[in-house]
């Protein structure tokens, strides 16, 4: 069961995820104590973070931990921004255009429900190790969330501020920039930070198999060489970057929401 944070304090919610926190590093310290896995595969969180700390200055694959960070945000950031540029304008459009939502709807219906990760064999093929094959990944994981959110932000819409813009004599183009996107922004943040979630995720899928970078890459290296440390530490700068990507977006969000207020 989660922790609704709206309804508790600032303090009170510190306080559960700190008990949160600390229960999941107990258990993972008994874990180790009593040997349920060798030490080997499951090493003590304080040898975790050691570890960790050690990867910010050695080389690990070629590479210290904060540039695989920095590899795998750049594709992160090619693949998001990819999805943003093509799917607020295509979710504007659908929501304007009765024509273009029935071009689109089929082909669109006909990809989304196919997990990212099956694209990696395809990002393999067509682009080898190149940052293609991660960006075709990440792209497939961002889009569908941020052309939806727009669509349904935009079609709910009070229909008489578009036909007074059309009175006014504004076309589809300002239609779509000057009524339905500022209308359409707390839907569209929403779906960004969905969409920023699942390019994450696909991003590290993409990694462990068409990358010679990124912390997927050197989560692998760790893992062939069973090097489990390294493995974990690498999850941890996933988390870390995950959840730091959401609280921006989520900030995002508070503002757009404060905006449409005033």
């Amino acid at each position: 069961m989660m922790v609704n944070r709206d309804r508790l304090n600032q303090g009170e919610f510190i306080l559960w995820t700190g008990l949160g926190l600390a229960s999941f590093i107990g258990f993972w310290y008994l874990a180790v104590a009593l040997g349920f896995v060798p030490k080997q595969f499951l090493p003590a969180p304080h040898q975790v973070l050691l570890k960790f700390i050690h990867l910010l200055n050695e080389p690990f694959s070629g590479y210290t931990l904060l540039a695989h960070i920095a590899s795998s945000f750049q594709r992160f950031l090619y693949g998001f921004v990819l999805a943003v540029m093509i799917g607020v304008p295509l979710g504007l459009l659908m929501a304007l255009s009765r024509f273009a939502n029935q071009l689109i709807t089929p082909f669109f219906e006909s990809i989304r429900f196919v997990a990212p990760i099956a694209w990696v064999p395809f990002a393999a093929l067509w682009f080898g190790t190149g940052i293609g094959g991660p960006v075709l990944v990440i792209f497939m994981g961002a889009f569908p969330p941020v052309l939806i959110n727009t669509y349904r932000g935009a079609i709910h819409v009070d229909k008489k501020y578009l036909e007074a813009a059309k009175m006014l004599g504004a076309g589809k183009f300002r239609l779509m920039t000057e009524v339905l996107f500022p209308a359409a922004i707390p839907s569209i943040i929403a779906g960004l930070r969905i969409s920023a979630g699942l390019g994450w995720q696909s991003l590290v899928g993409a990694e462990l198999i068409v990358a010679s970078s990124g912390v997927g890459y050197m989560m692998v290296k760790g893992q062939a060489s069973i090097q489990t440390d390294i493995v974990m530490s690498g999850m941890i700068a996933i988390g870390l970057i995950g959840l730091l990507i959401d609280v921006l977006l989520r900030q995002a969000e508070k503002l757009a929401v404060h905006y449409k207020e005033i």
